[in-house]
This record gives C-alpha cells, structure tokens and sequence, in this order.
C-alpha cells in the first residue's frame, strides 16, 4: 500500500500502479484511519495489510497550494517512524512562496526554512531515517524538459534508489547534471522568476475574486484553488460547471476532480501561460 494526499497530482497515484502497489488517497490530517482494519474498495484486512509503506507528501501542494507547517511534518514523521512508513516529501514549488514575509531576504527568495522541507530538524528531529526529499527544478528554473531532479534524505534509502537507477535507465546526462549545478548555484534567475508569477498571480486572483470567485489555499506554488458559492453546492462534480464558465471566456483552467474526488468543487487555474494572454479582459476589463 502506498499512501498520498486525497488533492493531489496524478502522478503519485499512477506511479504505484505502474509498481504493482495498492494506492490509496488520504486525508493527512486522519493519520490514524491509515493503520485502521479495513480499506475502501479492497477486500485488505488487518492494520498490517492496509498501513502503507510508503507515504507521499506534497506541500508546497500541487494543485492547492496548501503549505503544511513544521508541526503538521513533524507529527507525520514521528507516525511514520512508529509504523515503519517511509516518507517521501515532493518539495519542487518550495521557492515559490506567497504568504506575508516569505520573500523577506535579501535574495528575492522565500525565507530560509519558510516552507519546511521533511528535513528540516524542526521536523525530523535532527534525523534522516526514514525520509525522502524529492526536488526538481522544473518550477523554479522553468526547466521541466531537462528532467533534472534530485532526492536526499536517508543515506541507506538513496543508495538503494541509486542501486536501482542503474538498471532501470534512470541516469542523469552529464549535459543535464551541469545544467541542473548551473540552476542550483545561481539564485538570482528564481528570484526573477517569482517576481514574473507574482505578478500574475496578483492580477488573476483579483479578476477573479471581482468576478466572484473565490481562492482557497493557493499560498505558494504556480496556481490558483479556485470554487464560487452556488456553484459548489451542486456537489463533487461542480468543478465542470466552473470549467464550463471558464471556457466560455476563453479560459482554460483543470478540473480540481482530476486530482482526486475530493477536488471536485475546484478548478486549478495555472500561471504558466505568456503575461499577453493573462489579461482575463472579458472578466476585469481594467486588467
């Protein structure tokens, strides 16, 4: 069994698939119905068959954008530790941070330790076991087509993914590792990057909050959790009632139920198309 967040993208779901483990999407704040006797749709019985053995996070979430807290992680890691869940963090929109004061140094970036990673000593104690952080810079340095990420956390972990990328031909290209050591040590170009998506960020949400709509979360990350009153009151399927809208504006946002039937009252509206086209003229016309 592997566990990830009930909102989240698809990937963490089809990657256990691919491996030929059970998914199963969870409300991290019910740590405990993981350990529980019984599984939704599964014939599992027994806290040892439905305890996952791998638990995914992802905050800063996509598609939310909900940061969890340095208490949040750290109750998630002392439970994991109890019951033997390896946790593996998906950290990538850590830089992009919106909340008050998360860009206050003197770099342009998010305070250090802003968004806590899952390694974070406030969070793990002071130790890796057990933890796996998983960046990539496909968000920050706008680099998604390089592929170029990396993990760190439990050394004995990471050798055994390193063991494993050898045969499944999962190696980095020396181009790309230079690439990727270029992005790292040069913080100025994320800087620019968050003041671009800032940018937009402010001048989507206020169109749409003038039109109505309503945010919820999108506190760091490249989206917006966006759902308006009446609307979601139809039920889990009102997000395509929302797309529909959108569309006929000439917007193309996502779905919230395509990361999970708990998504359902929401659209992810994303901040990645040209400042030309953010202009939401048939929804704010001074924008």
């Amino acid at each position: 069994v592997v566990a990830f967040p009930a909102v989240a993208y698809p990937t963490y779901d089809v990657g256990v698939r691919l491996a030929g483990a059970v998914p199963r999407a969870m409300d991290m704040t019910d740590l405990g119905s993981m350990t529980g006797s019984s599984m939704t749709g599964s014939s599992m019985t027994g806290s040892s068959m439905t305890t996952p053995k791998l638990l995914w996070l992802n905050s800063p979430s996509n598609p939310t954008g909900e940061v969890l807290g340095h208490e949040h992680l750290a109750t998630v890691v002392r439970w994991a530790r109890q019951h033997g869940v390896v946790v593996a963090s998906d950290e990538c929109y850590a830089e992009l941070d919106w909340r008050d004061g998360a860009g206050g140094s003197s770099s342009g970036l998010p305070v250090p330790g802003a968004v806590p990673s899952i390694l974070d000593p406030r969070v793990c104690g002071g130790s890796h076991d057990g933890l796996l952080a998983v960046y990539s810079l496909s968000k920050q340095s706008s680099m998604a087509g390089y592929r170029a990420a990396f993990v760190a956390g439990d050394p004995a972990l990471v050798s055994r993914l390193l063991e494993i990328r050898k045969h499944a031909g999962m190696m980095v290209p020396w181009p790309v590792q230079q690439s990727m050591l270029a992005a790292l040590t040069d913080d100025s170009h994320v800087a620019e990057q968050r003041v671009r998506y800032g940018i937009r960020r402010g001048r989507l949400r206020s169109a749409l909050e003038y039109a109505g709509y309503r945010i919820d979360h999108s506190d760091a990350g490249l989206y917006l959790w966006a759902t308006r009153g009446g609307v979601e009151d139809a039920g889990a399927g009102s997000c395509w009632t929302i797309l529909e809208e959108m569309a006929g504006l000439g917007i193309l946002v996502a779905p919230g139920s395509f990361y999970g039937v708990a998504g359902g009252r929401h659209v992810r509206i994303a901040r990645t198309a040209t400042d030309d086209r953010i202009k939401l003229r048939h929804l704010y016309p001074e924008h």
